[in-house]
């Protein structure tokens, strides 16, 4: 299939992506919106997106994203973006009323909220699967480096069991566009500031491990994150970090974003299935890495959660 049939008739196409864009949610729209300006040059093509980290500003025409949702506006075609429709936040109602609805996207637990659904949970990210369904001859190095970005932020830089060889393989066909791949590796997923820094290592020192040391969590509370005057683009990597501890099967992070309600992010090293556990509480992801948000206190979340994965850790 290729994406440029679904939408060649649209004269007005959106595009959208999940609430807390991470690298492959931006990588994929950038890339697709940046790819059908370029095909499409006479079709009118908006973004909306909440703002993405400043990490992401070496991406071409970035600061076209539109962070302001209120829009009466019916487009010919929207396509909603590494995600279902109920994560799109206030994008939803316009990808709604929307004459042709596409869903691109490859986590598991998506079962296609569109008219059109290309589902693809064998692909690493939906930006490797955006760039199976271009035009190859259409693809240049703005293009190739947002698809790229996109990879690298949802395989840890090819670390990820999602890693596949046609993910390496398309890695490769993207760096030929000529970018500088180690910059952009070291600038978009390893660099951090001084205060991301601080955070991440209080959040490391204050960490909890149970299940005999099969588990690890650690939280952040909103108080905490006003003192150290970061926000949740900040805290990308933590649950990372707490992954690489030697021992630990399964590893939680979770920050405060309201009173009684936290963002909960999963990592395992495959004897869990996060993203199983994830739907239950109306998440969603891989099988390796998964979130959703929980209401309740810090301790009660982690109970509730603890159940089902001392249940998965049993079976082996």
């Amino acid at each position: 299939m290729n994406i440029l049939d679904e939408v060649k008739d649209a004269k007005t196409i959106g595009i959208s992506g999940h609430v807390r864009p991470d690298g492959d949610c931006i990588g994929s729209v950038m890339g697709l919106y940046l790819y059908l300006k370029k095909v499409l040059p006479g079709t009118q093509i908006d973004i909306y997106l909440e703002k993405p980290a400043d990490i992401f500003n070496c991406i071409r025409d970035i600061d076209k994203i539109c962070s302001d949702f209120g829009t009466d506006m019916e487009y010919d075609a929207f396509v909603a973006l590494d995600c279902n429709a109920e994560r799109l936040g206030d994008a939803e109602p316009i990808f709604n009323k929307a004459h042709t609805r596409i869903n691109i996207d490859h986590h598991i637990s998506n079962t296609g909220c569109g008219s059109v659904n290309i589902i693809e949970p064998e692909r690493s990210s939906t930006s490797e699967l955006l760039y199976e369904l271009m035009d190859k001859s259409r693809i240049d190095e703005d293009i190739a480096k947002a698809l790229y970005i996109g990879i690298i932020h949802d395989t840890g830089v090819f670390q990820y069991s999602n890693t596949s060889p046609r993910t390496l393989e398309i890695a490769s066909e993207l760096i030929k566009f000529g970018f500088d791949f180690p910059k952009l590796i070291s600038e978009t997923f390893y660099e951090k500031t001084y205060l991301q820094s601080q955070i991440m290592g209080r959040a490391i020192l204050e960490s909890i491990r149970f299940m005999d040391g099969k588990c690890i969590v650690s939280v952040v509370s909103k108080k905490t994150m006003d003192f150290y005057q970061v926000g949740p683009k900040d805290l990308d990597g933590i649950v990372n970090q707490l992954m690489i501890v030697k021992g630990v099967e399964c590893a939680i992070f979770m920050y405060e974003t309201d009173s009684m309600e936290y963002k909960v992010s999963m990592r395992s090293g495959g004897k869990v299935d996060v993203a199983a556990i994830a739907v239950k509480f109306g998440g969603g992801g891989h099988v390796r890495a998964a979130g959703c948000t929980m209401n309740g206190t810090f301790h009660d979340n982690i109970n509730n959660l603890s159940v089902h994965i001392e249940e998965q850790l049993k079976k082996g």
